[in-house]
């Protein structure tokens, strides 16, 4: 396929590092992608997006299909023109956000129907309409149409869902429109069940995609059960393709995974956290609601490096106690900033062959701070 270039640089153990390199811009990989559902990050600006070292967001294909539409964001010049970021998107197809609708919605083998969350209109999404939908969007790098199911599910539902996957993944990349600079990613499924999820990638890999995610996970299987099934699953990917951990998460999260060979990661942790008063740093998770910051004039983070790191833990403190938005836009500033530093770290720690000390040293940092 045409759709995206990407090399690897280096490499220390299963981690990589590399370059994806798309139409509207290059992604230093392993990278983090802020979470814009309805092509916004919330309390932030594009700008202030980007300063914190983002290369790339994620949009999301089921809730702009709703609201303001699809067609009309294509007669108004695509999302990048309508949010003004002229960097990467990339739109998650509505998959998971259909599975959370169990009571909206009916899948059957021709795509889900299912009623709008917002004023209970029905729609249809195919593998073909999700297709047309990215495309009208304008992203970057569609996702093909997926069937997410709840943890835990038991084996028969896990294949069932997977099979249908497949079938879909087949549809999408046949309406998949390629151009220059676009790439499809497929999407891996089967639960925490290993041989489905070889069956699940081996089956994807020959299809053909520029890249590929692993779905269907942190849901509540816990960490462990993660890692073991990301390892299962990425032996089977093609080697010089990028891996996508779906909906992935806290820094230690990330850090494993990475170490296990995932180059992409999204969550929307960072941002959530941080328009309710918690803040990650260095030095572990913040609650800055609690009244022992009141007085606390150190820095957020002395060892972060964005400006929102710099204000203080007191002003932080006030701000979310007196209600101010600046403290929802100066903590989600810091936290993106943050995620932005942890993939720098990682991607450098990789060069040098020396992650797993690195990790570790981030660990220790993590425990010797936290809530306290």
């Amino acid at each position: 396929m045409t759709g995206v270039g990407f090399s690897l640089t280096a490499r220390d153990g299963a981690a990589r590092a590399g370059v994806l390199r798309l139409g509207r811009g290059t992604v230093p990989t392993p990278a983090f992608m802020p979470v814009g559902t309805a092509g916004a990050v919330k309390a932030m600006f594009p700008a202030d997006v980007r300063a914190t070292g983002c290369d790339i967001i994620l949009a999301n294909t089921y809730h702009l299909m709703l609201r303001p539409g699809a067609e009309r964001l294509a007669r108004l010049g695509g999302l990048h023109k309508f949010m003004d970021w002229p960097h990467p998107i990339l739109t998650d197809s509505g998959g998971f956000q259909v599975m959370s609708l169990a009571s909206l919605r009916k899948i059957t083998e021709q795509g889900v129907t299912f009623r709008s969350h917002i004023d209970g209109s029905e729609h249809a999404l195919g593998p073909e309409r999700a297709m047309e939908i990215q495309h009208l969007i304008g992203s970057d790098i569609h996702m093909v149409l997926d069937e997410c199911i709840p943890w835990p599910a038991g084996k028969d539902e896990a294949e069932r869902a997977m099979e249908l996957s497949l079938r879909w993944a087949g549809r999408s990349k046949a309406a998949f429109a390629a151009e220059p600079g676009r790439a499809l990613f497929a999407i891996v499924q089967g639960g925490t069940y290993k041989d489905l999820r070889r069956r699940s990638a081996e089956a994807l890999a020959g299809l053909g995609f520029d890249g590929y995610a692993v779905g269907g996970l942190a849901v509540g299987e816990g960490q462990q059960l993660m890692l073991e099934t990301i390892e299962e699953t990425v032996q089977h990917l093609p080697h010089a393709a990028p891996r996508y951990l779906m909906g992935v998460g806290t820094p230690e999260d990330i850090a494993h995974a990475v170490a296990r060979g995932i180059d992409m990661f999204d969550c929307v942790l960072p941002t959530r956290s941080g328009r309710h008063g918690q803040a990650f740093t260095h030095l572990g998770r913040l609650n800055l609601t609690n009244a022992r910051f009141a007085d606390d004039d150190r820095p957020l983070d002395p060892e972060g490096r964005s400006a929102a790191a710099r204000v203080s833990r007191a002003y932080y403190h006030h701000l979310f106690r007196a209600g101010e938005i600046l403290g929802m836009m100066h903590l989600t500033a810091a936290n993106l900033a943050y995620y932005q530093e942890l993939m720098a770290e990682l991607r450098a720690a990789i060069a040098a062959g020396r992650l797993a000390g690195v990790i570790s040293g981030l660990r220790e940092g993590w425990a010797r701070g936290g809530e306290g």
